[in-house]
Order: structure tokens, then sequence, then C-alpha cells
């Protein structure tokens, strides 16, 4: 068997399913049920007329895992449909997150200036304090993240990834 084939590798999947209460539980569930690790998951209602929501759950698994993850999603019965965006082609990630900085005299300044330079806004400033928005793939957030941890991060909120198809196709 070829190793390279087995190795876990991170997928986008997008679900949508019938916006009812208890669907989430149901996915998550079956998540859980089976040992399988969400690292990211979003929920929103996309089409209020037909009630329908969108789940993108952000998680990692050998090809196999991943195939059997997109099996049973299908066969639950609130899932309309279920698509692999890592396989699928090109696809556009985003993720926000708002990171609360303490500091001040230099640390205050240099975290204003790491701000600019990753295009973070500062949408709650006080004499010692910052909290900066900050909107892009995971990797920039991370990075972003890490580069606060010396200047005083306090708190970090992240709503998890939201992704959508490239080009002209819907689901």
């Amino acid at each position: 068997m070829n190793p390279q084939a087995e190795q876990t590798k991170e997928h986008t999947i997008s679900v949508l399913v019938d916006n009812e209460a208890g669907v989430l539980a149901r996915v998550v569930g079956l998540f859980s049920g089976r040992g399988y690790n969400i690292e990211s998951l979003t929920v929103a209602e996309v089409d209020p007329e037909n009630a329908l929501s969108r789940i993108t759950i952000v998680t990692s698994g050998t090809p196999m895992i991943i195939e059997q993850i997109k099996a049973q999603l299908e066969r639950l019965v609130p899932v309309h449909k279920v698509n692999d965006l890592t396989l699928e082609g090109p696809h556009v990630a985003r993720e926000l997150a708002m990171v609360k900085v303490v500091g001040s005299g230099e640390k205050r300044v240099e975290s204003l200036r790491i701000a600019d330079i990753f295009r973070a806004r500062a949408v709650d400033s006080t004499n010692k304090s910052f909290v900066f928005e900050i909107v892009g793939d995971t990797g920039k957030v991370n990075a972003f993240i890490k580069l606060m941890e010396k200047l005083g991060l306090t708190e970090v909120s992240r709503t998890g990834v939201v992704a959508i198809a490239r080009g002209t196709k819907g689901i």
C-alpha cells in the first residue's frame, strides 16, 4: 500500500441541512461517536425560504476516514448535500478572530504596527488594551495570534472557518 495515500490531511466539508432543532447535535454526534475530531465548525441559515442551513466542518483524516465521514453524513435524514471542498477544486475559506492585547508603551505601538501589516482592525481601544478584528485564512489568523503573544495577548475568540467553492457552480 502506498504510504502517501494514508497520510492524514485536513478537509473542509460543506453540509447542506434542514434548519431544524437537533440537526447540529446529530452531525456532531456522528463525529464524536466515531472518535473523529472537528477542528472547526460553523453553522448558519443560508436559505430561509426553504429552511436550509449550511454547516462547514474542518476535520482531518486519512482518505479512507474522510470518505467514511462523508458517507455517514450523507445518510443522515436532514442532510441534503455533502461537498468536500478540499477535493472538489478551488474554494475560498476564511475565518474571523477577535484578539485582545493588553500592554503599554512600545508593546502597544508594536501591536498596532503588526495589526496594520496583517490588515487587522482595532475595533475597541482603551488606554491599556486593544481588541483587533482579523479576517483571513486560518494560517494568517494563527500567525497574527502568535505574534501578539509576546505583546500582551490576553484573549482570543474565533468564528471557525467558512468556505465556499469558487466559480459559477453553487450547492
